[in-house]
């Protein structure tokens, strides 16, 4: 058998790995599009704040980890995949046979249309490369504006003020993480900035960045011009599935649409990770989860798939983000934002940056944001993931939203 995996990230490397334990000696190889070897972009947060070096974003250290397991890597990028022949084109020109292909080509930042993106000051934060820009970059001291106060903003803004940058933020929505966090849980989010001395500026759309010499003015729309010494745009990424545009694969919210089998629309051809549109949970509605656990969960069960056909059912994710922010821990689970019709029920304390609001579905739970408390992040994915009808508990939490443990154990326990 010969198994073709295209991404050399976390997705990538389980399925290989996955693929060698259940076929000793099927021909595996996978494909990236980095000089690096496969590494986690969510460790360059730890590496700019000087508390790993590179090679502690490696995925696997030992220098010739793949190569001991009979994994072939290389360096290549897919520019088309011809379904019917099962044959990948690659950006070299060569091209490559596969009996199964697993496409975990990830995702990669989206490119606003502001002029004086493309400027030597200006940057993104999502491979390596970009971190040793950055790390370049940053004195103490330096004035570093932040595009965008999304998941990625946030997790690398607490590295760009440990490295002591003088930061500011500028977020097109009404809150940080408008993605994530509701209306109060972004709003305290923010206030929690700004006693770190971070300025986070909301509904700041940026117009344009001009070059002052060895510096930069970031121009808005509305309001005035900041300047900074490094400017870095993180406003979100996208599926890296533009070379299947003309292959008859299903495309669904740009990323490969997949079924319980992680198996896509064409034979033998599978999609994990980022660059995957399956089933959520929840609601049921195809959707693409791009963080690393979804990444890895997708990649064994699309190697298992491609081990044995229909083998192992992906039984859809729940949407679960959790962010640290300069030390304050925000989580969103579910259905975050409700439900028509549903019920909520919230607990705010906002001198402490507490806050939880859970989201109900008729007797069932579906979906919470919370803010400052950690210890029921099991309990929450458990009671959404089961399904459970609460019962008398809906009424009880409703009236307590911290009564979460409580409820867990008599709905698991009858």
């Amino acid at each position: 058998m010969n198994h073709l995996i295209l991404g050399a990230g976390p997705a990538g490397v389980v399925a290989a790995e996955t693929l060698r334990k259940l076929e000793p000696s099927a021909s595996i190889t996978m494909l990236g599009d980095e000089p690096e070897p496969p590494y986690s972009r969510m460790a360059i947060p730890y590496l700019l704040r000087n508390q790993i070096d590179e090679r502690g974003t490696y995925l696997r250290k030992q220098q010739d980890y793949f190569a001991a397991r009979r994994i072939e890597t290389l360096v290549e990028r897919a520019q088309a995949v011809d379904v019917a022949a099962k044959q990948v084109r690659l950006a070299s020109g060569a091209a490559r046979s596969y009996d199964k292909l697993l496409v975990a080509t990830g995702s990669t930042p989206i490119t606003p249309p502001i002029p004086g993106l493309d400027q030597p000051g200006v940057t993104c934060c999502w491979t390596l490369e970009d971190a040793r820009k950055i790390t370049a970059a940053i004195q103490p001291g330096a004035k570093v504006v932040l595009i965008g106060a999304g998941f990625i903003g946030c997790i690398i803004l607490e590295a760009l003020v440990s490295a002591g940058a003088k930061l500011s933020v500028l977020e097109m929505g009404d809150r940080m993480v408008p993605r994530m966090l509701d209306p109060t849980c972004g709003r305290l989010l923010q206030k929690w900035c700004a006693q770190k001395g971070v300025t986070v500026m909301t509904n700041a759309v940026v117009a344009a960045i001009e070059a002052r010499g060895k510096r930069y003015q970031v121009q808005l729309k509305k309001g005035a011009a900041v300047a900074a010494d490094l400017v870095i745009s993180a406003t979100g990424v996208r599926a890296n599935a533009d070379f299947l545009q003309d292959s008859g694969v299903t495309l669904e919210h740009g990323a490969v649409r997949v079924d319980e089998y992680m198996a896509s629309s064409a034979p033998d051809l599978y999609a994990a990770g980022d660059v995957a549109c399956g089933k959520d949970f929840s609601s049921g509605e195809y959707s693409v989860q791009a963080i690393q656990p979804t990444a890895v969960e997708h990649a064994r069960i699309a190697a298992h798939n491609m081990h044995r056909h229909r083998s192992v059912k992906h039984q859809g994710a729940v949407l679960m983000n959790v962010l640290d922010t300069i030390g304050l821990i925000s989580a969103s689970y579910g259905l975050w934002q409700g439900v028509a019709g549903g019920d909520s029920s919230e607990l705010l304390d906002e001198s402490r940056f507490r806050y939880i609001c859970l989201r109900f579905d008729g007797e069932r739970l579906v979906g919470a944001n919370t803010l400052g408390m950690t210890q029921h992040i099991g309990i929450l994915r458990g009671l959404i993931q089961g399904r459970f009808k609460l019962g008398k508990w809906k009424a009880r939490l409703m009236e307590n939203p911290l009564q979460l443990m409580e409820a867990y154990l008599a709905a698991t326990q009858g």
